[in-house]
């Protein structure tokens, strides 16, 4: 466990007495999520891309989690992008990127590396090209680890030999559903391979909507913990579940219906991950922009635009000189804070933050929690662009979210 994930985890979950019902299920969400969570970010950066209308001027501010969509935002060659996260393991995944962008020899040997991540070459291509340029506490967390970690599991870099995307929280807990699923003989992985969208719906109706009327499903689908492995902490759950009456595997089936079936599966590579757990190798059509061959002179040649730092939102924004900042990215991180905690980063939105500046976020539930967080004189210099926001959401190919959300400062 890391101390100093776990002081930032504590200050940005922990809301209620340790003892109280509440205050246990906040415990046990920071114990589970002070580890590595997330193999690749949820967001879809197409919809943030069209929010954030960047330019060459642009300097922004994101969480960084799994890194995808910070090298997606860079191909796009913004200013500055100030990638930050209270998850040290999440920032070794960024590294790793950065320096493989920089060092390994080829696209291809990248490609291999993070759109394969299966080969037993990304090992020795990680000691041979990568290792000497990752700092001390990054080359830890790949090579080394806990001597429990080393006797039962050993390196984490032998994910990329065994598929990366099957390890991580998110990967173990994709695994285990399409475990449930290869047991009742559903098989979601031939949506993959569906040609239209009538056809991926037959597939979904077959092989993969079955799944929440399995009794363990039913039975375990509305208990939090089942939902710490996809970083859902317990404020999170609440307010899914306040939306949410009849139930939440229901909407579980609606969300999983829409990534399967709203959009052309060859171009969405959040539903290869979720029904196949790999992107597209053959085509390599569905997979990140930043996997695209086009793409990799740009990231490279633009990677000093990039600064990578262990800390929060709130804090990383006191650290700024005022009106210095345009663009945010906050994820879903608003639905882990209390009011004044919203209340107080707007705030320094506020100061930091250039006239016109836009900002993006998503929310587990369908709200919008700064329309009721922030007091009256702070929101009077905030623009929701509500009806924007729902447009995008309909875009969003991943599907997971109930709101997806764009501020623009006020001049």
């Amino acid at each position: 466990m890391n101390s100093t994930t776990a002081k930032y985890l504590e200050s940005a979950v922990h809301h209620n007495h340790p003892l109280s019902p509440k205050g246990i299920s906040e415990r046990l969400f920071t114990f589970w999520f002070n580890s590595f969570v997330y193999n690749q970010i949820w967001e879809d950066p197409r919809v943030d891309l069209k929010a954030l209308a960047l330019t060459p001027e642009s300097r922004m501010l994101t969480i960084s989690s799994g890194g995808c969509n910070v090298l997606n935002y860079l191909i796009h060659k913004p200013a500055h992008i100030h990638a930050v996260d209270l998850n040290r393991s999440h920032l070794c995944v960024l590294k790793l990127k950065l320096a493989a962008i920089q060092y390994l020899p080829s696209y291809e040997d990248f490609f291999l590396f993070f759109g394969c991540a299966d080969d037993e070459l990304n090992r020795y291509n990680y000691f041979t090209f990568l290792a000497e340029h990752l700092d001390d506490n990054t080359r830890t967390f790949w090579e080394k680890g806990s001597w429990i970690r080393r006797l039962l599991f050993g390196p984490r870099i032998k994910y990329f030999t065994k598929n990366f995307y099957d390890y991580a929280k998110m990967g173990y807990f994709i695994r285990f559903l399409h475990t449930i699923a290869r047991v009742c003989k559903w098989d979601p992985s031939l949506l993959l391979s569906a040609s239209s969208r009538a056809e991926q719906e037959e597939v979904f109706e077959r092989d993969i909507a079955p799944f929440f009327d399995n009794w363990f499903v039913r039975a375990t689908g509305n208990m939090p913990v089942m939902l710490y492995s996809l970083g859902i902490p317990p404020q999170q759950f609440s307010a899914m579940e306040t939306e949410t009456p009849g139930g939440l595997v229901g909407m579980y089936r609606e969300r999983v219906k829409r990534l399967a079936c709203d959009f052309p599966i060859s171009d969405n590579y959040f539903g290869w991950q979720a029904f196949g757990r790999s992107y597209d190798r053959a085509a390599r059509c569905a997979m990140p922009e930043y996997l695209k061959e086009e793409n990799f002179q740009t990231l490279r040649d633009n990677l000093d635009r990039v600064s990578v730092t262990n800390a929060t939102l709130i804090e990383y924004m006191r650290s700024q000189p005022d009106a210095s900042l345009d663009r945010f990215v906050f994820l879903d991180s608003q639905d882990w804070m209390r009011p004044e905690q919203i209340a107080e980063m707007w705030t320094e939105i506020a100061r930091v933050g250039k006239p016109g500046s836009r900002i993006v976020f998503r929310t587990a539930a369908t709200a919008s929690p700064v329309e009721t967080a922030l007091p009256p004189e702070l929101k009077a210099k905030f623009d929701y662009k509500e009806a924007l926001s729902k447009a995008l959401l309909r875009e969003d190919r991943s599907a997971i979210y109930g709101g997806f959300h764009l501020y623009v400062m006020e001049g």
